[in-house]
């Protein structure tokens, strides 16, 4: 079993942008993030990115300021879990909600618009990223505990 917590809770209204934080969402069963582009049907219905992995990105890159929580267009910025190292089949317990890890990284879109690799010339996301879908709905905000059980542990 592993702990974090909820960073931030992003959401956008179109696809290829970054998503901008709200105080809390829906996490809706075999869909996605209430409100985002990005939600429906099929196995990235939510992704996640670490703060860590956001910081870790920033190092050694100028004009950094505004780089944060959603810019990666993150739906859970997540603390204190290495998500990237998540085996597939690991179940995040957020509140009442549970997603399953459905993804490790993805496929940069930078020639499709992304904004961090247009800038920066690579983006966190296609590594470090992960996606998941929602297996149980409820609601999630900044703050919440998270805890991962993994594939052997469930």
């Amino acid at each position: 079993m592993i702990k974090g917590k909820v960073a931030a809770v992003n959401v956008s209204k179109k696809k290829g942008r970054s998503k901008n934080p709200v105080p809390s969402a829906f996490l809706i069963e075999n869909y996605g993030l209430e409100g985002d582009a990005h939600a429906g049907p099929g196995i990235r219905q939510v992704s996640l990115l670490s703060v860590e992995s956001i910081e870790n990105f920033k190092k050694d890159k100028k004009d950094v300021k505004g780089l944060c929580e959603g810019k990666f267009a993150e739906n859970i910025t997540t603390e204190g879990i290495c998500l990237y190292r998540l085996p597939l089949g690991s179940r995040i317990l957020i509140g009442d909600a549970v997603l399953e890890v459905s993804q490790i990284g993805k496929k940069c879109h930078a020639d499709q618009g992304c904004e961090i690799a247009a800038k920066y010339g690579i983006c966190a996301m296609p590594k470090e990223g992960i996606f998941a879908t929602v297996e149980k709905g409820g609601e999630v905000k900044k703050g919440d505990e998270i805890t991962v059980y993994l594939p052997e542990e469930i």
